[in-house]
């Protein structure tokens, strides 16, 4: 077995410009022998790196320049790749730990797959304990079940195997859940009251309990109707999000990630994170986002201010985010026209656009950035506009807001522009590219598709900075396949060859970067990491392979070798 081991080293204290001759000026670290692209675009490349206390203090050609001393420790790369640490732009860390606590179905390649998966949890459960798991996407299985209702499968065979134990299965997007007859009984959730329990589903919060021909429900629960069950589920304690929080950590090294952008946080899980902080045990640099649903907790942070770590940027909290929409996985995400599948649905609008329009004012004017969840091309527009009412309300905010729409996964055309003119942020995870091309077609038509679906270098042209990551858990969190999507636009079984819509692939320099130095200017630290300069973070990722000139296939073969934060090694395969 190959032997792995994760260092957990508290940051040693930055001397940035400390003039105590006492101090030796000599380098903590050097790096050398490899391939190292900078993603710094004055000197893209580099044969040396040399860092003093966490902080790069000389990125060049001669190593003579470099003082060391009986210290100084030596990486020698044997020729191995090194980048900028890879920073994850959108995902939610509760989740990804989770996911390894749970049920985690993310592979599941059919409905007699999920099924088995759930019995053998069954076989081991307490009584009446809830089977809890995540990642199914019906339109990725194969085959698809017999009976199918608006396009989902029916709950008649999980209750079969599971009768006794509430079962509930978030969708891999995590806007739908499939529910057995138990978890239905518990929340009271039957044919009679299905009409009634509807009508809680409001404009603005919508979402949908899919029955059959009779009227029965069909353990398909869409977008916030998923709260009808999860609210009787047992709540998560504190010592489970610790663990979950601790287990996402570990993953996000594995993986070379050195930088975590958190999609919306509870009360109890930010109080976790800043004690992981204050114990030392939160290696990986969290920029973390309000979540839009606890109006209460926004209140409380307009009021105190955003948090910034200007130093080390361990813990960052200073961004807002609203769930806008759904996905087009569980067709929920809303469109300014029909699905091409499903006659005469749009979507559904999550959070009412009152809200958003508000809470972007508040958010401007008191020094937050605001991240909306926007995958349908309404969506889009909608939010695009509700910025552009904040940023013309108060212009004197708005002159470097940052404002993010999360996933800008389908725009009508005459919004693409926007982006550009508002200043706007697109946080796209090339990822969902591969995963969802194949079926998004069905969703939306190829018109549509081709117009306004992935388009990556529509944006770029532009002069958008595009943010890169996984969504994890909604899809693995492993940055190289969706590295490889964005080259490539084809899916990770390598179909079609040319990829979908070539003409919006992205360069690699533009796929590192969207993982790296536009990473950190969408979180505000452009100055501080996500290139390789003298003055910034020494957080490197070191890849077995080069990734910039590999064929894209071995892309998808390339391992992570180290994971340096801080100019520590935290991660070392």
């Amino acid at each position: 077995m190959v032997f792995q081991k994760l260092l957990y080293i508290i940051p040693l204290v930055f001397l940035i410009g400390c003039k105590n001759p006492e101090i030796s000026d000599a380098a903590t670290l050097v790096i050398k022998n490899g391939i190292i692209y900078t993603a710094d675009d004055n000197h893209p490349t580099a044969k040396v790196i040399a860092v003093k206390d966490g902080i790069i203090v000389y990125v060049g050609e001669d190593e003579s320049k470099i003082s060391t001393d009986a210290n100084t420790k030596i990486i020698d790369l044997n020729g191995k790749t090194l980048t900028p640490g890879f920073i994850e732009g959108h995902g939610h860390i509760l989740g990804i730990g989770y996911n390894e606590m749970n049920l985690d179905l993310i592979n599941v390649k059919n409905y007699d797959e999920l099924l088995d998966r759930v019995k053998e949890a069954v076989a081991v459960a307490e009584p009446g304990q809830w089977i809890v798991g995540r990642g199914w996407h019906q339109s990725k299985w194969t085959p698809q079940p017999d009976e199918l209702v608006k396009g989902f499968q029916t709950h008649n065979k999980l209750s079969e195997i599971s009768p006794d134990h509430p079962v509930f299965l978030s969708h891999a997007s995590g806007h739908a859940s499939f529910a057995n007859a138990k978890a239905m009984e518990i929340a009271g959730i039957s044919a009679s009251t299905v009409a009634e329990l509807s009508k809680t589903l409001t404009d603005g919060e919508g979402g949908e309990i899919i029955v059959d021909v009779k009227g029965n429900p069909t353990g398909i629960f869409t977008e916030r109707a998923s709260k009808l069950i999860s609210t009787f589920m047992p709540k998560n304690d504190r010592a489970q999000d610790k663990k979950a929080l601790s287990l996402a950590q570990d993953a996000c090294l594995r993986l070379g990630i050195t930088g975590f952008h958190d999609a919306g946080q509870s009360r109890q899980a930010i109080e976790i994170l800043q004690e992981l902080k204050e114990e030392g045990k939160l290696p990986v640099r969290m920029y973390v986002m309000l979540t839009g649903f606890d109006e209460d907790l926004l209140n409380e942070w307009y009021e105190k201010g955003p948090m910034i770590d200007s130093a080390y940027h361990t813990l960052d909290i200073r961004a807002i985010k609203l769930n806008c929409d759904g996905a087009l996985g569980s067709r929920g995400a809303w469109l300014l026209e029909p699905y091409s599948d499903r006659h005469g649905h749009y979507g559904h609008e999550t959070l009412p656009m009152s809200f958003v329009e508000s809470t972007t004012k508040k958010a401007l004017q008191n020094g937050f950035q605001v991240c909306s969840h926007a995958i349908g091309d309404r969506t889009n527009r909608e939010i695009l506009d509700r910025y552009e009412m904040a940023f013309n309300a108060f212009p004197e905010k708005a002159n470097d807001h940052r404002f993010r729409i999360e996933h800008a996964q389908h725009l009508n055309p005459a919004d693409i522009g926007r982006f550009a003119k508002l200043k706007v942020i697109p946080a796209m995870q090339g990822i969902h590219m591969a995963s969802d091309r194949p079926w998004a077609i069905d969703r939306l038509g190829e018109k549509r598709i081709v117009e306004g679906a992935y388009v990556w270098q529509k944006l770029l042209q532009m002069g958008v900075k595009i943010v890169n990551g996984t969504d994890a858990p909604v899809e693995p969190l492993n940055p190289l396949p969706s590295f490889y999507a964005s080259v490539s636009r084809r899916t990770l079984a390598g179909s079609p060859v040319g990829g979908y819509e070539p003409d919006q692939k992205m360069t690699r320099d533009q796929a590192l970067k969207s993982y790296t130095i536009y990473a950190a200017y969408g979180a505000f630290m452009e100055n501080e990491k996500g290139s390789i300069e003298e003055g910034k973070l020494a957080d490197f990722t070191v890849f077995d392979q080069d990734i910039m000139t590999i064929p894209e296939d071995d892309i998808l073969k390339t391992k992570v070798k180290m994971t340096i934060i801080g100019g520590e090694v935290k991660y070392e395969l």
